[in-house]
């Protein structure tokens, strides 16, 4: 507990009134604790998003559970506790969204969604409203003050597990958010936050981490699309129609069940059997077709990206970095080059899998320095 307390800011003359966005996780509730200790004065807040409980007791970081459970872990620590309703919001700014760009033919990332816009974004002008100084969550990340304090440079950093490190999700951060911002746990080891749990004997201390997307409801993607369209008048959309999958030189390798249930990169699930590994290379959207190829023919070397924001000041010219194209991804050393209102980077190896609708993300050491929405992979 002492090493972790180490590595927690304090509180200032001008900043002590702290709210903690408590899931109901081990993580958010290891960060209010270390707060309190701290000498923060700290409130813990649940976003209630009007969603059921996963099935089979998977935990969920949105659902009546985790709520209770940040109750219960709020009273123990003897802090004020609310629920604020983000239902709609996450509706309209990401549920809405990840339908569509499945719908497209594209595989996108909720979770960047969720963090850019209603977490650092609705919350934290909640937070601001209500006149606390500082926002602060359990992702394993770091934001640490860069250059002259007086000029008020922020940096995101990745989280010391590298395991765990969740900077991929937060590369939509901007300075105002990060001087907002407290990740507590970026500086620990995932068991050392366990540890801290058992030894507070918190009860969420042996709590499961969540996985899935906390939306998805029991009949998986198919039933959220189903109802994305219903709700819009439609019986159902083109691309959950039937379709051809054909190779890369066009010849017909059978039929798939709707694009927006593929992935580039995708093997298994495919429905063709040819005596080696295929892969689905492209999803053409146009054409409701899936062209699988080999393994190579699923790598790229050059990413073309849009959407791009940058952590802090834009590079000037050709930026030498790493770029990874999606969560788990180790990275592969990359030129990136901004043109035409969006960028290219350019790996220095051949990258499997670049899924339009994924995030690009842009590291130069442990700094994220930036990212975008990947929108095509090639050679």
């Amino acid at each position: 507990m002492d090493d972790a307390l180490r590595a927690v800011p304090r509180p200032t003359g001008c900043a002590r009134r702290v709210v903690v966005a408590m899931s109901g996780g081990v993580d958010s509730s290891v960060t209010a604790a270390l707060l309190k200790e701290a000498g923060w004065d700290v409130t813990g807040v649940t976003m209630c998003f009007g969603l059921p409980d996963a099935p089979g007791g998977t935990p969920s970081c949105c659902g009546a559970q985790g709520i209770e459970d940040a109750k219960h872990v709020a009273r123990q620590l003897g802090i004020p506790h609310y629920v604020l309703g983000f239902g709609d919001a996450l509706q309209r700014h990401v549920i809405d969204d990840f339908c569509i760009e499945y719908l497209d033919g594209r595989t996108p990332n909720p979770c960047i969604r969720c963090n850019q816009l209603l977490k650092f974004g609705l919350l934290i002008e909640k937070v601001r409203a209500l006149g606390f100084d500082m926002l602060a969550t359990g992702h394993y990340a770091r934001i640490e003050a860069e250059g002259d304090a007086a000029k008020g440079t922020y940096a995101l950093r990745t989280g010391v597990d590298a395991r765990k490190d969740q900077s991929y999700f937060l590369y939509r951060m901007g300075q105002e958010e990060m001087r907002r911002v407290l990740f507590p746990l970026g500086a620990l080891p995932k068991e050392g936050v366990r540890a801290i749990a058992c030894a507070l004997k918190l009860p969420v201390a042996g709590k499961p981490d969540s996985q899935d997307i906390c939306f998805l409801p029991h009949g998986g993607l198919r039933t959220l699309l189903e109802r994305h369209c219903a709700s819009r008048g439609v019986a159902a959309h083109p691309s959950m129609a039937s379709g051809e999958i054909v190779d890369t030189n066009g010849r017909t390798f059978g039929t798939h069940k709707g694009i927006a249930f593929y992935t580039v990169g995708q093997r298994t699930g495919l429905g063709v059997a040819k005596g080696r590994p295929l892969y689905v290379v492209r999803i053409d959207a146009a054409a409701n077709r899936i062209v699988l190829g080999t393994h190579d023919d699923a790598c790229a070397t050059r990413i073309g990206v849009t959407g791009i924001h940058w952590c802090g000041a834009a590079p000037a010219g050709a930026l030498e970095c790493v770029v990874k194209v999606r969560f788990n991804h180790a990275g592969v050393a990359a030129v990136v080059r901004v043109e035409n209102g969006g960028a290219v980077a350019v790996t220095a190896a051949p990258v499997f899998a670049v899924a339009p609708g994924q995030s690009a993300v842009f590291y130069q050491g442990e700094t994220v320095v930036g990212g975008g929405v990947i929108a095509a992979g090639g050679d």
